[in-house]
């Protein structure tokens, strides 16, 4: 597509829900100005409060050196505070439900429900409203519909940080007082039209997700002041804001991809540079515009600033793997030397990184794109994302800021002033060149450093090139067996436990650490054992012990700790079967609740959209549940009740989960065993043990291919239930009936998108 200057790169409908007018605009950079601007504005906070999030913490400080406001400085105690203080305040919270699903399973605290002491004019709620791997992924919070904060930041743990992402920094330490690597990421904060209409986007999404009509409209309330922080200078004034979404196609409502087609636009219409900042960096669509982009011998400076590495272990070899991919796809298209892929480095930072979570575009002094969407192919199709945009065409004073807001970032991660980037970017005609200009030795100076991912090829083979790693499309239950258990190709089974063993044999070399490093000072399992060890000294000491562990598994303790804890007290040959007994009791303990408790009670528990797998896994009978026992799909009690109250049969349940869990509880137990064997008597020997239970996991891979390759999966998905239909039609008229009242937006037409483009 020809993007003449002349021309609007904003279409409504198309690349952009809405494009609406904003007296001021500022980009938030880093959490410290981010939190401490909206701590300020939320004071000034008088009629209605909208917080939208992925995850939310009630512990986290908005600003942990403190705020002279008067108020409390955990966000939970601040917002309840200011609800107490305001009579005319209301609170609305929305977070992902799985975030609290998956709590118990990721061993926090639940702490956001639990967490809020919900005063009555705080309303929180968990939107599920949500197809099967998807995930409400909106970071936005809007004041009195007069000021509105989009970006990727999330109001939770570990994501406060300065600009200077100092590695000793002190003020960089979670609730628990645990320090954390340096963080990045960037915000928006604007006002006006463009801030009502995120108003009315999160009202939507309330209404969607609880079903409820919200009466107040703040926007038409007199308001004593100004929401718009005093301390916070204005970056833009008088601009068009255009703001684009990603809905999934669900229930009945028409997929929104306009996020990816503005993407597509931008890149397609880049001349001289192309500066991005993101998180992951894995979808093909996106990874094939750039690639044809540095084909062109007139085509733009390409920069994208990612962390060194991935967050976590598991990350490293799913969403890392497919970032090498895409890597090594742009490397050969980049026939005259436009690409560079680099990360943020600061000297004495060690193994740590300055983790890089933003999600920004700037496009040749003229583009502006910020908000909650990854470069990956959940943001793209699945996740429900809010971008924002600002698109400069000939205006030069809007050129000038978007230009200044790029050179600030740039200054930051080569630690310099902004006028040196300016300096060489023109002396040199061009981003690139005044990047490796102003690029300095890594062990002195802060600076940023060229990445080029590499994995294994044995790694590479073992990850599959999308499946549940960074699906385009939500997730079927049946989808989800015949990933795992196909019907003619077993290898995504194999790879999924090999990495399960490289995982063991991991925890190998942790082990060593733990006895041979001041590791074993800071971490004790003694104590551990002389908690638990009394109980083995009791009458009819057997029965109490499965007793407590079936109490525990059936109140949501994670059933991993538990049988690694159960092997650790009372060795491999008792604790196996401790282990063993527990979780089979605990299992039809918790089937038979859900059974009685039936399954209207149980979607209040587990959610409405994990409830639905039900109907649909129970067709499969044992190997669903072998299957639902091997993916974390949700935490063991919550599968446990959702099988009880759907219709598989509890021998079905039963078999499926002795043949899903068995082999890991004897290896989990043994490991775990032999781990505190090997910490107290360390030899060559011990290790060698600790190996070959790693390496029997990949065994056992064999040995579950063998027994399920061979069963064959023709049933698709079904059709919505009567009940889904019913609920679709609901959320329909009563969209209709707030449209009609001017309550809602009306829904933009994605009919004229791009069909979708298969990852390479």
């Amino acid at each position: 597509m020809n993007h003449a200057n002349d021309e609007p790169f904003f279409q409504p409908g198309r690349n952009c829900a809405s494009v609406r007018r904003a007296e001021r605009f500022s980009l938030l950079i880093d959490g410290a100005d981010y939190f401490r601007v909206l701590r300020e504005a939320l004071t000034r906070a008088e009629r209605t409060v909208f917080i939208l999030g992925w995850d939310i913490d009630s512990r986290m400080k908005l600003t942990p050196g403190g705020a002279d406001d008067g108020y409390p400085e955990a966000l939970g105690d601040f917002l309840h505070a200011l609800a107490g203080d305001k009579r005319r305040l209301r609170i609305y919270i929305l977070a992902w439900d799985f975030a609290m699903l998956y709590a118990f399973e990721r061993e926090w605290l639940p702490v956001y429900k639990m967490g809020w002491r919900t005063h009555r004019r705080i309303a929180f709620q968990m939107d599920g409203k949500h197809p099967l791997g998807g995930s409400q992924h909106q970071k936005l919070v809007v004041i009195d519909d007069r000021l509105a904060f989009v970006g990727g930041l999330d109001l939770t743990r570990s994501r406060w940080d300065t600009t200077a992402h100092a590695p000793d920094e002190p003020l960089r330490r979670d609730a628990n007082g645990a320090a954390y690597q340096p963080f990045h990421d960037v915000h928006t904060m604007f006002d006006g039209d463009a801030a009502r209409e995120i108003g009315l986007l999160a009202r939507e999404r309330w209404a969607r997700a609880c079903g409820k009509r919200l009466a107040i409209r703040s926007h038409r309330a007199a308001l004593r002041q100004d929401p718009w922080p005093p301390s916070r200078r204005v970056d833009l004034e008088d601009v068009d804001v255009a703001i684009s979404l990603t809905e999934p196609d669900y229930l009945g409502r028409e997929p929104v991809r306009q996020i990816r087609t503005q993407y597509l636009d931008a890149i397609a219409r880049a001349r001289r540079s192309i500066y991005i900042e993101n998180q992951y960096f894995t979808s093909g669509t996106i990874g094939a515009a750039l690639a044809e982009s540095l084909a062109r011998e007139d085509g733009p400076d390409l920069a994208i600033v990612a962390p060194r590495n991935q967050s976590g272990w598991l990350q490293e070899v799913t969403m890392g793997v497919l970032r090498a991919r895409l890597h090594t796809l742009l490397k050969n298209a980049d026939t005259h030397g436009r690409y560079r892929l680099l990360c943020p480095s600061v000297p004495n930072l060690g193994d740590e990184i300055v983790n890089v979570h933003s999600k920004l575009m700037i496009v040749d002094d003229a583009l502006l794109i910020v908000g909650s969407a990854n470069l990956n192919n959940r943001s793209m199709v699945l996740d429900s994302e809010c971008n924002v945009s600002i698109d400069a065409g000939a205006d030069t004073r809007i050129r000038r800021a978007i230009a200044t807001m790029r050179d600030t970032l740039l200054a930051e991660h080569l630690g310099c002033e902004i006028a040196d980037v300016v300096r060489e970017r023109q002396a040199r005609n061009g981003m690139n060149a005044a990047i490796q200009a102003l690029s300095r030795d890594r062990d002195e100076y802060r600076t940023m450093v060229p990445l080029d991912p590499q994995v294994s090829t044995e790694l590479d083979q073992l990850i599959p090139p999308e499946a549940l790693i960074d699906p385009e499309t939500p997730i079927a239950a049946d989808e989800l067996v015949d990933q795992f258990v196909p019907a003619e190709k077993t290898r995504p089974l194999i790879g999924r436990f090999a990495l399960l063993g490289m995982f063991a044999l991991m925890i190998v070399v942790v082990a060593g650490l733990w006895h041979w490093t001041p590791l074993g000072d800071f971490v004790n399992l003694k104590a551990l054992t002389n908690a638990t060890r009394h109980i083995d000294s009791l009458p009819l000491a057997p029965l109490w012990i499965v007793l407590c562990y079936v109490i525990a598994a059936v109140v949501a303790v994670p059933i991993t700790v538990l049988i690694a804890t159960t092997g650790i007290v009372f060795g491999a040959s008792w604790g196996g079967a401790y282990a063993f007994i527990g979780t089979m009791i605990a299992a039809a303990m918790s089937y038979s609740l859900g059974n009685w408790l039936g399954r209207d009670a149980v979607r209040k528990v587990a959610g409405a959209r994990v409830n639905r797998l039900s109907e649909r896994v129970a067709k499969r009978g044992i190997v669903a549940v072998v299957v639902l026992r091997l993916l974390p799909v949700a935490p063991f009690a919550i599968v446990n009740l959702v099988a009880g109250a759907s219709h598989i049969r509890m021998r079905d349940f039963m078999i499926g989960t002795m043949l899903g869990m068995g082999p890991g509880i004897v290896l989990t137990v043994a490991f775990a065993h032999q781990l505190v064997a090997s910490l107290h008597r360390p030899t060559v020997g011990s290790f060698a043990v600790l190996i070959g239970i790693g390496a029997a996991l990949i065994g056992v891979s064999l040995l579950l291919q063998r027994f399920l390759g061979g069963k064959q999966q023709h049933a698709h998905e079904g059709a919505p239930s009567d009940a889904d239909k019913s609920r679709a039609s609901d959320e329909a008229k009563r969209a209709s009936e707030l449209r009609e009242n001017g309550t809602l937006p009306r829904e933009t037409s994605t009919k004229n998108e791009r069909p979708d483009e298969v990852n390479s």
